[in-house]
């Protein structure tokens, strides 16, 4: 089977047996969770597998809520499949997920229309059940080519996942209906804890293994072909590792927790964000990075942190800057202010963007860079904030594209932040 062969158009239902009403509502509901399109983004990444949705299925209609589709599946939020040309209704009776890692050897599923119709090898399908009991609907992933997805830890993922999309389905419910504080608190509380138990624990582990085998067959494998594809493991290893801490530091800002800082007495900041140009410069030697790095004295806060907004800030200018054209940091002590600029040159920033910039998730509809999740920025301003700071960002063809990061060198505020931060 030619494993890049794109799945069949989609076999649109004849009727729509449910009410419209009913189906917008719900299709809506969905649009409304934050959070959805990084799960399926990470269950994606995770399994390899270049589609996944989150469905609204009954006994007479399936329905697409969310969407994310790497194979030109055709599939839009609120269109609609038949629905026995799915095993979503086989998983809605059994209430059990569906698992399929090689439909056309798979002795059960080998001779099933589902696989023919869509042309599809590999399919997971997990019931999203809510707090009340009432099932909702499905959350699916499929692939034209063969995935291990059979093991329990991607199995636990995606129930975790369908949990998660059930409580925040019912925290919006809750929040639409004006139902009590109390109730709506308590929902916002588990979905925090599931949420980052599952980002902080539950992936990371697996992950760390996966690092690991790729680091030992590197050291082992003397095939230059097979020691490139281990070297490869581990970038993006590392890759979807830093994509996790993005969205566990998202979570912890926005349900609740904060931004975690520990803020110290840094002697040499200098240091730390030298570390920082240097990485970057010796991971992408072709391109020039001019650091002008001159704090005098002592700063108060979270070197980690610091670094983590000098990196994000940096990658930013080298992805979207001129490649021809150098990017500049310089970090310095200003008045009663350390002061952090990122600068680079290249097509600037449109006026009607910059302040839109640091919300989270967000990208501008033109832009060609896909990797992250957009919530780099939206990171750096909340770590800047925690700081008692601020970040700002000015952008013109004539001057270039200039990040400024401003952080009190001491004051009261932040002997009140670190005595409250959390650990991160």
């Amino acid at each position: 089977m030619d494993t890049e062969l794109a799945p069949a158009s989609p076999q649109l239902s004849d009727v729509a047996r449910d009410s419209p009403d009913e189906i917008a509502r719900d299709v809506a509901a969905v649009s409304r969770l934050q959070a959805v399109p990084t799960l399926l983004e990470v269950l994606c990444e995770i399994t390899g597998m270049r589609f996944a949705a989150v469905a609204r299925v009954t006994e007479s209609t399936w329905t697409a809520c969310a969407v994310k589709d790497d194979i030109v599946f055709g599939l839009k939020p609120g269109g609609q499949l038949d629905l026995e040309t799915t095993l979503c209704i086989e998983s809605k009776r059994a209430k059990e997920p569906i698992v399929i890692e090689h439909a056309s050897i798979d002795a059960r599923y080998c001779d099933h229309h589902t696989p023919k119709i869509y042309h599809i090898e590999s399919y997971v399908s997990v019931p999203i059940i809510l707090p009340d009991g009432h099932y909702f609907g499905n959350l699916c992933a499929i692939d034209p080519a063969p995935a291990k997805v059979s093991d329990p830890k991607i199995i636990s993922m995606f129930k975790r996942f369908a949990l998660l999309i059930a409580l925040q389905l019912a925290t919006d419910s809750s929040r639409q209906q004006d139902q009590s504080a109390l109730r709506d608190s308590h929902a916002d509380s588990e979905l925090r804890e599931q949420f980052i138990a599952i980002l902080g624990h539950d992936l990371r582990n697996p992950l760390q293994a996966v690092y690991s085998a790729g680091a030992l067959l590197e050291k082992r494998i003397a095939d230059p072909v097979l020691k490139d594809v281990a070297s490869r493991i581990k970038i993006n290893v590392k890759r979807m590792s830093s994509l996790i801490s993005d969205v566990l530091d998202f979570a912890r800002s926005r349900l609740g927790e904060g931004m975690g800082v520990r803020i110290t007495e840094v002697d040499n900041i200098d240091a730390g964000l030298k570390a920082v140009v240097r990485e970057f410069q010796d991971g992408q030697p072709d391109r020039q990075i001019l650091a002008n790095i001159s704090v005098t004295g002592k700063v108060r806060c979270d070197l980690g942190r610091v670094q983590q907004v000098a990196s994000n800030l940096i990658g930013n200018a080298l992805k979207h800057g001129a490649p021809q054209s150098p990017v500049r940091v310089s970090a310095r002590a200003e008045n009663s202010d350390f002061v952090l600029n990122v600068w680079n040159a290249g097509e600037p920033i449109p006026a009607e963007n910059l302040d839109k910039i640091c919300e989270p998730f967000w990208r501008p509809s033109t832009s060609g860079h896909r990797e992250g999740l957009g919530l780099g920025l939206y990171i750096c301003s909340q770590i800047v904030r925690a700081h008692g700071g601020s970040l700002s960002v000015t952008s013109t063809p004539e001057s270039g594209t200039n990040f400024t990061a401003r952080l009190p060198l001491n004051s009261n505020q932040l002997d009140h932040d670190a005595g409250n931060a959390r650990p991160h």
